[in-house]
């Protein structure tokens, strides 16, 4: 073989070998991987120790109502739906009430004929008075007048007591609201007919003041001690599980509750309500905040590290993982308060993720 052709073979071969590493490196490049940091910056917080508590949402004394009836009859009229918002004075439901103002009306007939009974009672009385007086009459028909004018004067009073009874019950004939608040419930309906009496009051509507509630989270008995009225709280509801709501510590119940064989203490949380998103009967996962450092550098929990026994972070230079050792101060249930080795701003890493590149 000449000279000039092993050259081209070789050359060849050369060339085969260099589109070979290219398209390697090419393919390679498409398909390498790339470190995503994950960082939060440092930035100045309120760090508070804590305890942690489930609960559920009550409405406070007096403030959910249940609405009934005080007297018997048919339900006229119902103006209550659920979900209504009514205010304190509101009628609510109206029972049909025409005996009952026929009632009144019989009675204030019958008090037109006792009063001119007592009306002519009073002149006799005046009149046997005047007459003993001359002594034209005995001491005993001055008497029986009398006692004709005082039994006038009874049977005036007995109609017009009966006048006022009947006039209550007519009043009750219109159901009021007795606070402000929300329809929670409704238990009769337009045109039933109820029946009341001392031992059983029929329920129309509960209403609940939904700007009167409160919580009751179940401490458990190792924490309690730390408990006092006044202390700041913070919880959740699995309605809105995104949204803190804030409360603050009003009562400890002295007896304890038993659940699952584990003692716990009542705690009242007050709380205020003026979206009206909180409703009676919530589960709530409740924080009660013991202590509190305010305005601190402070960074995630999960973004320390120990490394030969010391506390480290990794911290984003230049886009460029850098260690750093930080002394730490007061920790919750997110965050650590920082006291040495970081300054706000500082972008600490959280986690990382690997990304593959589609395009180069």
């Amino acid at each position: 073989m000449s000279l000039k052709k092993t050259a081209l073979i070789i050359f060849a071969a050369i060339a085969v070998i260099a589109i070979a590493a290219g398209a390697f490196r090419l393919f390679s490049a498409r398909n390498s991987k790339e470190r995503v940091f994950q960082s939060e910056a440092v930035m100045r917080r309120d760090i508070a120790s804590s305890v942690q508590a489930t609960g559920v949402i009550r409405a406070k004394i007096g403030a959910e109502v249940k609405v009934g009836a005080r007297i018997s009859g048919r339900v006229d009229k119902l103006y209550a739906n659920i979900g209504d918002v009514v205010k304190k004075g509101q009628l609510i439901a109206q029972i049909e009430q025409e005996d009952l103002k026929a009632k009144v009306n019989e009675a204030k007939m019958n008090l037109r004929v006792v009063d001119a009974n007592l009306d002519l009672a009073q002149k006799n009385f005046q009149r046997m008075q005047n007459l003993y007086a001359k002594d034209y009459v005995s001491k005993d028909l001055v008497d029986v007048a009398e006692r004709d004018l005082k039994a006038s004067q009874a049977q005036e009073n007995q109609i017009r007591e009966s006048i006022s009874f009947n006039e209550t019950q007519m009043s009750y004939a219109s159901i009021h609201a007795p606070i402000s608040g929300v329809i929670a419930s409704v238990a009769t309906q337009q045109g039933e007919t109820v029946s009341a009496s001392a031992l059983n009051v029929p329920t129309f509507v509960t209403i609940v003041d939904l700007n009167r509630l409160e919580v009751y989270a179940y401490v458990d008995e190792t924490d309690i001690g730390k408990i006092k009225p006044g202390l700041e709280a913070t919880f959740t509801v699995d309605s809105f599980p995104d949204k803190d709501f804030k409360g603050k510590v009003s009562a400890v119940y002295p007896k304890a509750t038993i659940q699952d064989n584990v003692v716990y203490y009542i705690t009242i949380i007050s709380i205020e309500n003026p979206e009206g998103k909180l409703k009676p009967d919530m589960t709530v996962n409740a924080t009660i905040f013991l202590d509190k450092r305010e305005h601190v550098l402070a960074v995630p929990n999960k973004s320390i590290r120990r490394d030969a026994g010391r506390k480290v972070v990794i911290v984003l230079e230049n886009n460029k993982p850098v260690q750093k050792a930080v002394k730490t101060g007061w920790k919750d249930s997110n965050y650590t308060e920082v006291v040495e080795g970081l300054k706000e701003g500082d972008k600490v890493v959280t986690g990382e993720t690997v990304k593959k590149e589609e395009e180069f």
